[in-house]
């Protein structure tokens, strides 16, 4: 009989061991579990920083493009002044040659009347001199409104490209230039990190499509932009069938923007 109940006390033993252990494991693999929900909590509240950052420069960038514009607008309006005038100086200069050329005639005409062969050379040779200063005059006049023109030109060309980006930013669109390729691929996450920023054309906040081999396979959109690198996330439902993401997929602006609202 007492080996009887040995047995069975040996057996409650085992049992209570047994469930002891499987109670320290389940303790164990909550810990972790908690451990891990930490790790995630902090990096996705890593991930929001950045992203605020990011708003925070484009902001700022949105800013200097407006003074740039307004800048180039102004040079624009004081550069067609300065043309108007330097016209209306070449249109005056145009009209004193025209008199100077009537003397000519008047003063050959008074040649055959009068004797004096030698005054009458004298007043042709400071004729000629004054004709050359002024067609001298002229052909700076020409140079300085031709520089002037490509000056305004230039002006117009970098006011028109300014107001262009501006309106990018404004509409929260990548530039169409924007061409680069997906550095980095965080799947748990959901998101990807790109080989260019600001600098290449990206703007925050902006839908871009991924594409291989002429195709779009899925469409990221930016959550955070620096100078040089930029992450994005990976819209659902947006990756085509049997497809999968991998570093080196190129990154282009997409051609149709649709802005998406952040959580």
């Amino acid at each position: 009989m007492a080996n009887v109940f040995g047995i069975i006390t040996a057996i409650v033993l085992a049992l209570a061991g047994f469930v002891a252990y499987k109670n320290k494991a389940a303790n164990e693999t909550e810990i972790s579990n908690f451990d891990q929900a930490k790790i995630k909590l902090a990096e996705s509240q890593k991930r929001l920083k950045t992203a605020q950052d990011g708003y925070t420069k484009a902001v700022a960038k949105r800013v200097e493009a407006d003074a740039e514009v307004v800048k180039l607008s102004d040079q624009e309006t004081a550069q067609k002044k300065t043309n108007e005038g330097l016209v209306q100086e070449k249109a005056a200069k145009t009209a004193e040659v025209e008199p100077n050329k009537q003397k000519i005639a008047s003063i050959k005409e008074n040649a055959a009347k009068v004797g004096d062969l030698n005054a009458l050379a004298a007043k042709m040779r400071a004729t000629k001199s004054e004709l050359e200063e002024i067609s001298q005059a002229m052909t700076v006049s020409d140079a300085k409104l031709a520089n002037l023109t490509a000056q305004n030109s230039q002006a117009e060309a970098q006011a028109n490209a300014g107001k262009a980006t501006l309106e990018k930013y404004a509409t929260g669109q990548s530039l169409p230039t924007l061409n680069t390729r997906i550095r980095m691929i965080y799947p748990t996450w959901g998101f990807v990190t790109l080989a260019c920023g600001n600098n290449g054309g990206v703007v925050a906040n902006s839908t871009l499509d991924v594409v291989r081999g002429g195709v779009t396979i899925a469409k990221l959109l930016v959550t955070s932009v620096e100078s040089s690198t930029a992450s994005a996330s990976i819209i659902p439902d947006s990756i085509a069938p049997n497809v999968t993401l991998m570093v080196g997929d190129r990154v282009v602006a997409a051609q149709k923007e649709a802005k998406t609202a952040q959580n």
